[in-house]
């Protein structure tokens, strides 16, 4: 295992140079998008725009996790899908599609229609039977910082050194899962879930630190509110802003952005990648 490289249903991919995610939310109740995207044809759409302005994957939201979301079960995750996921990959084989899910019944839906990725803001706490899904699907799985439960998990908590809390959770959540046979593990130090906007922005000025460089690093900051909200700003109006601290975490190791905007992430990118700033 290296931190430059994950095996997505066999296809070896290289992260030596950062990829980018892109979001699609499948939900009526998301932040910023929401609504847009929840019949197949916009979501098919939306997800042809993703991958042109230069995402390599993609990610699917069926469920909304930002405060006071309407709470769904796994069965309305999975009817909310339909058949998006093997729709997407039958249109755009290239694509790489990353479900964005903490139910252990949606990610063995979302595998039998062809997910590369699975992305579970949860880290394992509120389903007892992910980890064990997770190694029997074999699938690279995304391990985010959170408070322990759904109901807690934007609780804001002060944390006396929120590196070193986000640290101890990775080194225990990854033991836990290398033991059960996950092979490839991607992790997320949580932004914008139950952290104080200054431990926050710590967070952004130690990710060199996070996960020990041990495993690739998954930053997703876009639209999130403690950027626009210091600013008294919406979060459609921080895309120069956001796009600072792209180039700041890029700098510092991260592999993977997480993003509504592609097109913005993709000209970071390339400044980052060709050393113009």
């Amino acid at each position: 295992m290296n931190n430059h490289s994950i095996n997505c249903n066999g296809k070896l991919i290289d992260l030596t140079s950062p990829k980018i995610m892109g979001i699609l939310n499948l939900t009526p109740d998301s932040f910023s998008d929401g609504g847009k995207f929840n019949n197949e044809k916009s979501a098919l759409e939306h997800a042809e725009k993703l991958l042109k302005d230069g995402a390599e994957l993609i990610d699917i939201g069926p469920q909304s996790t930002r405060p006071n979301a309407e709470f769904l079960s796994s069965d309305e995750e999975i009817k909310r899908l339909g058949n998006l996921i093997s729709k997407i990959k039958k249109e755009f084989p290239e694509a790489l599609i990353s479900l964005d899910t903490f139910y252990s019944e949606t990610v063995k839906f979302g595998f039998n229609e062809g997910i590369d990725l699975i992305n579970d803001i949860s880290g394992g706490q509120f389903d007892g039977r992910m980890f064990d899904t997770v190694a029997e699907t074999q699938l690279p799985y995304l391990l985010m910082h959170v408070n322990p439960s759904y109901e807690t998990m934007h609780d804001k908590k002060k944390f006396e050194d929120i590196t070193l809390e986000v640290n101890r959770y990775f080194s225990e959540k990854t033991n836990e899962l290398l033991q059960k046979g996950v092979k490839d593990i991607l992790l997320d130090p949580g932004f914008g879930f139950g952290k104080t906007v200054a431990d926050q922005m710590k967070m952004l000025d130690e990710v060199e630190f996070l996960g020990f460089g041990k495993f690739p690093l998954l930053i997703g900051i876009s639209r999130k509110s403690f950027i626009y909200k210091p600013l008294g700003k919406s979060p459609l109006d921080i895309n120069e802003e956001t796009q600072k601290l792209h180039l700041k975490v890029l700098r510092q190791g991260a592999k993977i952005l997480r993003v509504h905007d592609v097109a913005e992430a993709k000209k970071t990118l390339e400044v980052f990648l060709h050393g113009n700033y």
